[in-house]
């Protein structure tokens, strides 16, 4: 079994075949270069102008965590639109950069339609989670860092010895490669300390992606526990600044 795998694994890294992962990559991208976050439309205005566009925006697409318990229709759907707006370029590219080296493996390995669900659930559920956390926060969340968190949580379940090319600040960006069953509780880890610190309300939303790195590994093992995980081929992924 594993040895049908590392096929479907060098496939999953050498072709495109992932359509579920790159749509919602090109959608992300789309919704964003429309808004007033990418600065590309005129129509927004500047200065001010554009300042209080964006807010509008994130507010109307965003889940903002006093609303999101009244019960309205809106407030119910806000962690699925949120799950597709970003709040700046730097954003949006580090979501996206994970999001293209993790998901095609995890996809082609559950398949799209569960991938499909997979994502939009875990996503959702970790935006809820935050809100949850802080109810009483007029501000609004955006962003696919929850949903994206969860493929990097069921990656490691299904991929624990997959080596990840790693960037680590801290020993002068080097490129080293590790296992991803050491890069990625490394990561969540960072994640945790991060969250601890968080006091003020939404920011950087660490709290979601501890939430969606859990869901994404309990449910890979609630799915695939009774199956071989797979033995993989080396994978790219960057470690440090961008985070989702």
């Amino acid at each position: 079994m594993i040895g049908n795998w590392s096929g479907t694994v060098r496939r999953a890294l050498r072709s495109p075949s992932a359509p579920v992962t790159y749509g919602l990559i090109t959608l992300c991208c789309l919704i964003f270069a429309i808004g007033p976050a990418s600065g590309l439309s005129p129509a927004y205005g500047s200065g001010d102008e554009l300042v209080a566009a964006q807010r509008a925006w994130f507010r109307r697409w965003g889940v903002v965590p006093a609303e999101l318990f009244e019960g309205s229709a809106r407030a119910v759907l806000e962690p699925a639109t949120a799950l597709f707006v970003h709040g700046s370029w730097v954003h949006l590219l580090g979501n996206m950069l994970f999001l293209y080296v993790f998901g095609a493996m995890t996809e082609d390995r559950m398949g799209r339609v569960q991938f499909t669900l997979f994502y939009v659930g875990c996503g959702y559920l970790a935006l809820v989670g935050y809100a949850t956390a802080h109810a009483g926060s007029p501000q609004s969340l955006v962003g696919a860092s929850g949903a994206i968190s969860a493929v990097l949580g069921a990656f490691l379940y299904l991929f624990p010895r997959a080596r990840v090319t790693s960037l680590l600040p801290f020993l002068f960006f080097l490129p080293l490669r590790f296992p991803a069953w050491v890069v990625l509780p490394f990561w969540a880890a960072l994640q945790w300390v991060a969250a601890g610190q968080a006091d003020q309300g939404p920011g950087v939303a660490y709290l979601a992606h501890l939430v969606g790195f859990g869901l994404g590994f309990c449910f890979a093992w609630a799915r695939f526990g009774r199956t071989t995980r797979v033995r993989a081929a080396p994978a790219t992924a960057p470690e440090g600044e961008n985070q989702p």
